[in-house]
């Protein structure tokens, strides 16, 4: 389903997967995703366009299912965020619910197929499965819990995406109860056991995986390929901001929030991720903060910018897709070989 190198790097919304990223995955070995999150239908084609120029290697792309609005009252979060956004000469934005162009962008991917379909934030209809399967494209469900596993094998995955709570931006969940995580929390290597207990499906690791021998982990515990987000960030390709590629540079704490949002998403710690707790309201409290955050970036203030990252970031790898790909699938050899001469020693140790 996959890449020669068993590294696929994520879909990142907002601008980070950008075609450069994608292709330049594909064409060096691995698997990129685009990121179809936030965008209309219209912008999603030119974004597939542009990376078909850039490569003829198998690609996909990431959709966020989108949930039911919520309840939760969010006028006083709005209220607060008034005096954030005087800070940045801008108003909040509107607290609107929508559906974030899925159904058109579904449609277009039926019309113009892409190898891998993966969703985010809940399972696709049983309807749109059989569109998109009937078009060639193969289905990928994030999970964050061996309950949402059993759900996404029933509905016709054809591999999982597993994703532990060591991973940056957004998590997977598909129904919030919100607590500060929005559900049930498990590292990557218990969630991947588990798992694999609940469904025989092709998994993809993801999860603070930022070095070759994270890969390898994963790979052993009977993954089929390893998804890295954070470890990209810092690639020339990535449309990272240069605020957020300064702030990857510091040593700051990780955490889960709400506060850009709405929902779950762990990035780095900053004085607007510490200073609110923002509602249990997605898309809305997203919506609302879109201009904040916008304006923090233009000037340069990443103290208001939404910061994800993985746990690992610091000792994330930097440089061009190609280059990290390429010391990841060595880092990777050398991993298994290690562990393979380690395994002959202690065979051949004297049992005294």
């Amino acid at each position: 389903m996959f890449a020669k190198v068993p590294v696929i790097v994520a879909p990142m919304a907002g601008g980070l997967s950008t075609p450069e990223l994608v292709a330049g995955a594909a064409n060096a070995g691995a698997f990129g995703f685009a990121a179809g999150g936030y965008l209309t239908a219209g912008a999603l084609a030119g974004e597939l366009a542009r990376t078909r120029e850039l490569t003829q290697q198998p690609f996909g792309v990431n959709l966020f299912v989108p949930n039911e609005k919520s309840t939760v009252d969010i006028q006083a979060y709005r209220e607060l965020l008034e005096d954030e956004a005087a800070r940045y000469g801008v108003e909040p934005g509107e607290p609107d619910w929508t559906d974030d162009n899925y159904p058109a962008k579904v449609d277009l991917l039926v019309e113009s197929p892409v190898s891998v379909v993966s969703f985010t934030f809940g399972l696709p209809s049983p309807e749109d499965v059989e569109r998109l399967k009937a078009v060639g494209s193969k289905i990928v469900i994030t999970v964050t819990n061996p309950d949402e596993a059993r759900q996404a094998a029933e509905r016709g995955a054809d591999a999982l995406c597993v994703q532990g709570f060591e991973a940056g931006a957004h998590r997977g969940i598909f129904t919030d109860d919100g607590s500060p995580a929005g559900g049930p929390t498990f590292g990557l290597l218990a969630l991947l056991r588990l798992v694999q207990h609940e469904t025989d499906l092709p998994l993809i690791a993801t999860g603070g995986l930022v070095h070759g021998a994270d890969i390898a982990a994963v790979l052993v515990a009977g993954a089929v390929a390893a998804q890295l987000g954070t470890a990209f960030l810092a690639s020339p390709e990535a449309g990272t901001k240069a605020p957020q590629r300064e702030a990857l540079k510091t040593a700051r704490d990780t955490t889960f929030t709400r506060a850009f949002s709405g929902r779950p998403a762990r990035g780095q710690v900053n004085r607007f991720l510490s200073e609110h707790e923002g509602p249990a309201a997605y898309p809305q409290v997203n919506n609302m903060t879109k201009p904040i955050r916008a304006a923090a970036a233009q000037q340069g203030d990443a103290e208001a910018m939404s910061l994800w990252a993985g746990q690992t970031y610091p000792v994330a790898p930097r440089g061009p897709v190609a280059d990290v790909i390429a010391q990841l699938d060595r880092e990777l050899r050398d991993a298994l070989t290690t562990a393979a001469q380690a395994l002959d020693r202690a065979s051949s140790a004297d049992p005294q």
